[in-house]
This record gives structure tokens, C-alpha cells and sequence, in this order.
């Protein structure tokens, strides 16, 4: 019989651990005022650490700081961390949006900045803009997406870290941009101006497979993240990753179908050409789930 007192006590001293942590200034403090790369290289190495009575540990004070659902997960029991980072799901957990004008959501995720980019500049947060010149790095022609319309998602560690293609189409290259591994939380992006492009990053360039249409996704690494795995490539993009920085590439993709993953949680930028609006719904906070519609084409009006 489940001891309620015991769930409850257990359930107050979570949300203690969380309303301690989400203190913006202890928050900032603890996520980034400290040596990010080596940190980041040390969860690479812990989290591969195979054992399974660790695991069951890290899990639960993982736990203390999320809210972790492992319910969905195709696998209940984890040989190591990254085996927990990276789970799949039972089939059926995702809706993937039929309608083929549609382009889904990559990932789960909560919407960050999002709209319409202005003359190439996007927002991370009020009063924090970019340039997606600078965020696709000196190698890319951006002009595609100059007025085109953009969204962020940010993956929270606790959440489902691999990512899907959002449309049928085809990735014509990947751009790996080295960096550093701010964190991506919003206190953060408050905070570091022009943070995404700082930090580790892949600029993934396709093209639909009906209309024809270019889009880019962008996903960013972040503190104990700076690890990308893209199934189509047979490298792992990674901090101690020295080239090629240019990958051509030809990789046909189904709508739903899974790119790679992260292995803690971090961002995806998702950007499209003019001809795109966002859904209705889709605004900053939002949670998504990978598959639920994020953008579609406009309506042309004939003469």
C-alpha cells in the first residue's frame, strides 16, 4: 500500500529543491558563473559511466531539481545515465500533425522567442537581439530567411532530448560551429546578449520535399550538453570535435522521422522563408510536443 505521508513529504522537499533553484541570481550563479567546459566535458564522462546502481542514485537527485516523466519511455530501467538522457519513446507517445502543409515541432519543447525575423535579426529575449548571419556562421547565405519566420524551442533537461524532422525533406549540409556552453534557460538568455551564438551549435540546411521550400534548424548545446547526434552523419558533434566544419550531405527525411538527439536538453531554432505563419496558439511558453504543428504555409490568394 503507497504511504501517502511519505509521497507528500517527498513531493514538498522536491519543490523546495526546485524554488531554491529557480532563485535567478543563485540560478545564473550555479548554471554558468563556474568552469562550463569542463563541467560539460565531466557530465559527458559521467553520464556514459555504465552502472546501473549509480544510475538508480543520479536518477532520483536528478529528480530532486525536475520534473522527470519517465512514463513514456520505452525502457524503465537505464544502464547509465545518457541511456536515460536519450530514451525513446513507446510507440504512439507522439501525434505527429498529418496535414501536409504543416511543418511539426521537431522536439518537445517550450517556446522561446518566436515570429516573424526582421531585416536578419531574431530576439533570444526582450531586448536581446541577434543576427542569424552570426548564428549560421561566415559560410552561409541567411538571405532566405531575412523576413522569413523563426521559433525557439528550449528542451529542459527532464524532457525527451531527441529531435525529428518536421517535414519530408531532404538536408543538403550541416554547418558545425565550436563554442562555449551557456546555459540556455531564460534567466540566461536574459542575461548573456547574443548567447546562441556563443555557444556549440549545427546549422542543418533542407529543403522540403513537395513545395520545395528551404528551412533551417539550428540546435544549440548548452551547459553539460555539447553533444550532437545527427543519425545521417557518422561523426559525433562535440566540444573535442576538430572538423570538417562544412559537411555536405544528402539525407532524405520522412515527417517524424528521427534526426538525432541531445544528450542532456537544450534549444532548437527552427527558421523558414516568408512564406511561413506561425499556428495558431504558438507563442512564447508554450510547451510543444515533437509533432504538434508549428508552422504553415500561407494560403496563396488567386486573381
Amino acid at each position: 500500500m503507497t504511504n501517502v505521508p511519505n509521497l507528500i513529504d517527498r513531493h514538498m522537499k522536491t519543490n523546495l529543491f526546485q524554488r531554491i533553484f529557480l532563485q535567478e541570481d543563485l540560478n545564473f550563479l550555479l548554471t554558468n558563473r563556474v568552469p562550463r567546459l569542463l563541467l560539460t566535458r565531466w557530465m559527458g564522462w559521467f553520464s556514459h559511466l555504465r552502472n546501473p546502481l549509480l544510475t538508480r542514485w543520479s536518477i532520483r537527485v536528478w529528480r530532486l531539481f525536475t520534473d522527470l516523466d519517465l512514463s513514456d519511455a520505452r525502457q524503465q530501467h537505464f544502464a547509465s545515465l545518457h541511456d536515460c538522457f536519450t530514451r525513446e519513446l513507446v510507440p504512439g507517445a507522439r501525434v505527429i500533425d498529418p496535414d501536409p502543409a504543416a511543418l511539426c515541432s521537431p522536439s518537445d519543447g517550450i517556446v522561446g522567442a518566436c515570429g516573424r525575423v526582421v531585416d536578419g535579426m531574431v530576439l533570444q529575449a526582450k531586448g536581446f537581439p541577434y543576427s542569424i548571419s552570426e548564428l549560421f556562421g561566415p559560410s552561409q547565405d541567411t538571405s532566405v530567411f531575412r523576413n522569413g519566420s523563426y521559433i525557439t524551442l528550449r528542451l529542459t533537461s527532464s524532457m525527451y532530448h531527441r529531435f525529428h524532422a518536421p517535414q519530408d525533406m531532404t538536408v543538403e549540409h550541416v554547418t558545425y560551429l565550436s563554442g562555449d556552453t551557456w546555459n540556455v534557460n531564460p534567466i540566461a538568455l536574459a542575461r548573456v546578449e547574443r548567447l546562441f551564438c556563443r555557444n556549440e551549435r549545427a546549422v542543418l540546411r533542407a529543403r522540403l520535399t513537395g513545395s520545395g521550400h528551404p528551412i533551417a534548424l539550428v540546435p544549440v548545446a548548452a551547459i553539460l550538453v555539447a553533444s550532437i547526434r545527427l543519425h545521417f552523419l557518422d561523426v559525433l558533434l562535440h566540444l573535442r570535435y576538430r572538423g570538417a566544419n562544412e559537411i555536405p550531405c544528402t539525407a532524405n527525411c520522412v515527417k517524424g522521422q528521427e534526426l538525432g538527439w541531445f544528450e542532456h536538453g537544450s534549444t532548437i531554432i527552427v527558421f523558414t522563408p516568408p512564406s511561413f505563419n506561425l499556428c495558431d496558439g504558438i507563442e512564447t511558453g508554450r510547451q510543444v510536443r515533437m509533432g504538434q504543428g508549428l508552422m504553415r504555409v500561407a494560403a496563396t490568394v488567386s486573381a
